[in-house]
This record gives structure tokens, C-alpha cells and sequence, in this order.
């Protein structure tokens, strides 16, 4: 679940759950702003984990020299 995703749904949850007054029979709005907000936060960990542990490392790379180049020179 994308980051965006992830906030969008605690959004809509806080405000099902906090800012609705209105009474619908057979459902509690305020317990599915409740299990909007639980689902968004557990995206939002699992999409920062992602982009902490399996994002692609930036560092220095040095690419592979052809057969007639020279190498760079170290200053």
C-alpha cells in the first residue's frame, strides 16, 4: 500500500470516527472510521519498512571499465 494510500485512509477514518455525527441502522460509522485508521497506520508501517529496508542503496558506485579505457584519475 502506497504511503499516500496509507494517509489517505487514516484521514478518512479520523474523520469517520471524530467528525461524523450522523446515525446510519446497521453500522457504526464511528467503528469503521476505527478500522479505517488501524489499516492506514498498519500501510504506513509496512510502506516505511519497505522504503527503509528494500529501497535501492544510494551510495558510490563505480561502473565497469570497457576494454580501452582508462581508469579515473584519483586525486
Amino acid at each position: 500500500m502506497p504511503l499516500g494510500t496509507s494517509l489517505f485512509l487514516i484521514a478518512v477514518g479520523a474523520i469517520l470516527r471524530y467528525a461524523v455525527t450522523v446515525t446510519v441502522s446497521g453500522i457504526s460509522l464511528a467503528t469503521v472510521g476505527l478500522i479505517l485508521i488501524v489499516v492506514g497506520v498498519a500501510g504506513l508501517i509496512l510502506s516505511v519498512l519497505y522504503m527503509l529496508l528494500w529501497a535501492p542503496r544510494r551510495g558510490s558506485y563505480e561502473r565497469p571499465m570497457g576494454p580501452h579505457e582508462e581508469p579515473p584519475p584519483r586525486w
